[in-house]
């Protein structure tokens, strides 16, 4: 799976690596580059990301189904 940014997105966040390598490193960053290393960044980083928030959106809703036995569960008479 590739992920995908939309165009305005992927500008900010150039935009925001451009500001960032001027500040720290004294050094201009092309929109070209820019644009460059946030796609390089996706492919190496992004995959990784997006399962790390799947995983832990299957947890937190686990958590809260296992919740459910609980908080709504109603005593049987016997």
């Amino acid at each position: 799976m590739r992920i995908k940014l939309n165009d305005d997105r992927k500008a900010d966040i150039a935009r925001a690596l451009s500001g960032f390598f001027q500040d720290e490193f004294d050094e201009d960053l092309s929109e070209f580059r820019a644009l460059e290393v946030v796609d390089f960044m996706l492919r190496q980083i992004g995959p990784s990301q997006y399962n790390q928030a799947i995983a832990d959106a299957r947890g937190f809703l686990a958590e809260k189904l296992d919740d459910l036995d609980t908080e709504f569960h109603e005593a049987e008479e016997r």
